[in-house]
């Protein structure tokens, strides 16, 4: 079996293919040997679990995937990767590799077809950073039946993504990401461990799925909320509803009076839970 993480290896196969990388599909391949391994150990694949892998590159996480789990479906948006995957992955009888956009694909029809019953289901990949968030957003926002999501990203994502709500760090991502689900940083990969190097660091994460919402509101009203709250976050809350919602200032401030909030407070300095007393305040305003 070919080392994948062997550079004169890689530039050999990548040659003979006649690829070449491309800037705009964020193309950088592990070439660290260490990463790989790591991150297949705490994706949750093993025996009895499927795997979806988006953006298998050359197949170096694929391969460690398919040694764990029992079976992967690895999703590669270009054309020119899947002779390069025929040949990397010839030995892996449990893989099938699709041709297609991550951000297309139907999911939830994608692991009822490849993913029968009784097998759980986990995803992993090593995400450009161009799609990280809008790849992640659907993922949880479609409630797929996932055990986890563990998705190396740019190091800065990775710490947008994970951040506590009420922290300096938080943003509308974040209260998006921790309401479906629980998120954590597992390590971080050096921009030396890719080929070609980019620019900045990146880290592993995994965001395990919940099964029920940490709070009860209404996700309609939550979410606008949020966004509102976070489109202007150097204005103070009150100040950033009103515009965000169109609504009148006293009773913004009537609303967080009630839900014993600081009439100075920022976005940021919101738990989950005073976003969600919050938006069942303004709800009958926004209807």
């Amino acid at each position: 079996m070919q080392n994948l993480s062997n550079i004169g290896v890689i530039r050999e196969l990548l040659s003979r293919h006649g690829f070449s990388f491309s800037k705009q599909l964020g193309q950088n391949f592990l070439v660290n040997p260490t990463v790989c391994p790591r991150m297949a150990g705490l994706s949750h694949a093993g025996p009895g679990v499927g795997m979806i892998e988006i953006g298998p590159g050359i197949g170096v996480l694929t391969r460690e995937l398919s040694a764990r789990a029992d079976r992967v479906v690895a999703i590669e948006l270009d054309e020119r990767l899947l002779a390069v995957l025929g040949e990397t992955l010839s030995g892996c009888q449990n893989v099938k590799v699709l041709h297609a956009d991550a951000l297309k694909v139907d999911f939830a029809r994608l692991i009822r077809e490849e993913f029968p019953p009784p097998l759980r289901v986990a995803l992993a990949a090593n995400l450009p950073y161009y799609i990280t968030s809008p790849l992640i957003m659907k993922l949880l926002e479609s409630r797929l039946p996932l055990e986890a999501l563990t998705v190396m990203v740019q190091k800065e994502a990775a710490e947008r993504l994970c951040a506590v709500p009420g922290s300096r760090a938080a943003g509308a991502v974040s209260l998006a990401v921790r309401y479906y689900s629980e998120p954590e940083i597992l390590f971080g990969v050096s921009r030396g461990s890719f080929l070609p190097a980019p620019s900045v660091d990146s880290a592993v994460i995994r965001l395990n799925i919940r099964r029920e919402p940490p709070i009860l509101a209404d996700e309609g009203a939550l979410f606008a909320t949020i966004r509102a709250a976070f489109s202007q976050r150097r204005k103070t809350l009150g100040n950033a509803l009103g515009s965000g919602l169109r609504l009148e200032k006293a009773k913004i401030q009537e609303a967080m009076a009630a839900c014993g909030i600081p009439l100075e407070a920022r976005a940021e300095s919101l738990t989950l839970e005073q976003f969600g007393a919050l938006s069942d305040a303004l709800r009958p305003l926004l209807s």
